[in-house]
C-alpha cells in the first residue's frame, strides 16, 4: 500500500514537470523559431558551380563570382554555407555532383555558370524539385530554373567598330571556343561591326574547340599574326590567354610592331602589359557580375522567375565594351564611332545579327 502511494506521488510529480516543460519549450521553439527563422529569412543564401576554366579564369566564370561577391557584400553576407560561395569543377563529370551538393546544402540559388552545364541543371533541378538554380548562357525548361542569355552581339559589334577602325592591314581575325550558339553570336556581331565602319576589311576565323587550352589559342594567334592579322578578338574564355601571351611574346621581340588583341567578358587589359605598351586593344564585356547580382536580388525579394529565360543587352547593361587602349593612335575617332553605333543598337535604329547566315548578309545602311 505504501508503495503505491509512493507511485502515485511519482507520478503526479512526473506529470506536473512534464507539463511546466511543455510550457518551457513551446516559449522557447517560439523564440528560436522568430530569431532563426528571421535570421534564415534575412541571410539570403547563393552559390554557383564553375565551368572546367575555373573561378579565377579573368574571363566568364570570375565575372559571375564578382557578382556574387558583389551580392555578398549589399547583403553582409561571408563567404561560406551561411552566405556565398562557389564549388569549382575540374571535369564534366563534376558539374552534377557540384550542383546537387549545393543543393542539399540548402542554398536558397544556385548558379551552374556556362552552357555545358545545361544537362547537369536539368537532370538535377527535376530531382530537387524545392530547390532554386539558374543557369547562365542556356536555356533549361524547369519551373525551378531560371536562365540568362545576353545579347553578345551587341557587345561584339561595337568591338568590331573599334577592330575595323584601329587595323593597319585590313586583315582581321576571330578566335572562338566551341562551335556553339554564344560563340556565333559573339563571331557575328563581330563581323557585322567591322563591316559597318571597314567594308573593305578581310575577316578569318578559326575554332580551338575548347575553353580551357591555352596552347591551342597561342598556336591559333601564331597563325593569324604570321598572316598580316594585327588585330585579333578572342571568344574563347581561358583559351584566349594564348592569343594574349602570342601578342605579348610578338611585342617584346618588336615593340614597335602594330598588333592589338580583343579580350572578353571582362576588361582584360591586365593580361596585355609588355613594359611601357600594352596589347589590349579593348574587350567586348560580358556583364554576367551585373547579372548574376540582379537575379539574387530579384530572388531575395521573393521574384524569382523560375522557368523564364531572362535576356541581357546594352539597354540591360549587360553587354558592352571597356575602355580603348591610350597607345590607339586614332583613339577619339574610334570612341566617337563606337558612341555613335552604341546608341543605334540601343534606340532599335539597326538590330545586330545573331547568326553567321544573317551576318553575312547584314547592312547598316
Amino acid at each position: 500500500m505504501k508503495k503505491r502511494k509512493m507511485g502515485l506521488a511519482l507520478s503526479f510529480v512526473l506529470a506536473a514537470g512534464t507539463l511546466l516543460g511543455a510550457c518551457g519549450t513551446s516559449e522557447d521553439k517560439e523564440g528560436a523559431s522568430s530569431g532563426e527563422g528571421n535570421k534564415k529569412e534575412d541571410q539570403f543564401t547563393v552559390a554557383m558551380v564553375t565551368d572546367v576554366g575555373g573561378v579565377d579564369d579573368k574571363s566568364f566564370n570570375q565575372s559571375a563570382w564578382e557578382g556574387l561577391k558583389a551580392f555578398g557584400e549589399e547583403h553582409d553576407l561571408e563567404k561560406g554555407k551561411k552566405g556565398y560561395d562557389y564549388l569549382q569543377s575540374q571535369s564534366d563529370a563534376d558539374y552534377a555532383t557540384n550542383l546537387n551538393t549545393l543543393a542539399r546544402q540548402d542554398f536558397d540559388l544556385v548558379y551552374g555558370i556556362g552552357f555545358l552545364m545545361e544537362g547537369a541543371i536539368n537532370d538535377i533541378a527535376q530531382q530537387q524539385k524545392d530547390s532554386h538554380f539558374a543557369i547562365v548562357d542556356a536555356v533549361v525548361d524547369q519551373p525551378n530554373v531560371a536562365s540568362i542569355t545576353f545579347k553578345e552581339q551587341e557587345g561584339s559589334f561595337l568591338a568590331g567598330v573599334a577592330a575595323g577602325l584601329a587595323t593597319k592591314t585590313n586583315k582581321i581575325g576571330f578566335l572562338g571556343g566551341m562551335e556553339i550558339p554564344v560563340i556565333e553570336r559573339f563571331h557575328s556581331g563581330f563581323i557585322a561591326g567591322v563591316k559597318s565602319v571597314n567594308p573593305e576589311a578581310e575577316i578569318v576565323a578559326d575554332y580551338a574547340g575548347a575553353f580551357d587550352k591555352a596552347e591551342l589559342g597561342q598556336t591559333i594567334a601564331s597563325k593569324m599574326y604570321s598572316q598580316d592579322v594585327d588585330v585579333i578578338f578572342h571568344a574563347a574564355g581561358g583559351t584566349g590567354n594564348g592569343l594574349f601571351k602570342e601578342a605579348r611574346d610578338l611585342k617584346e621581340k618588336d615593340p614597335s610592331r602594330e598588333l592589338w588583341a580583343i579580350g572578353v567578358d571582362s576588361d582584360q587589359s591586365a593580361e596585355g602589359k609588355v613594359g611601357d605598351h600594352n596589347i589590349i586593344l579593348t574587350s567586348s564585356l560580358k556583364r554576367v557580375d551585373n547579372a548574376v547580382l540582379d537575379l539574387s536580388n530579384k530572388a531575395k525579394e521573393g521574384n524569382f522567375p523560375g522557368g523564364e529565360v531572362i535576356s541581357y543587352g546594352l539597354n540591360e547593361e549587360g553587354v558592352g565594351l571597356a575602355e580603348l587602349n591610350e597607345e590607339l593612335s586614332n583613339k577619339d575617332e574610334v570612341m566617337t564611332k563606337v558612341d555613335e553605333w552604341k546608341e543605334k543598337i540601343m534606340s532599335g535604329e539597326i538590330t545586330v545579327p545573331e547568326s553567321l547566315d544573317a551576318a553575312k548578309s547584314f547592312s547598316a545602311n
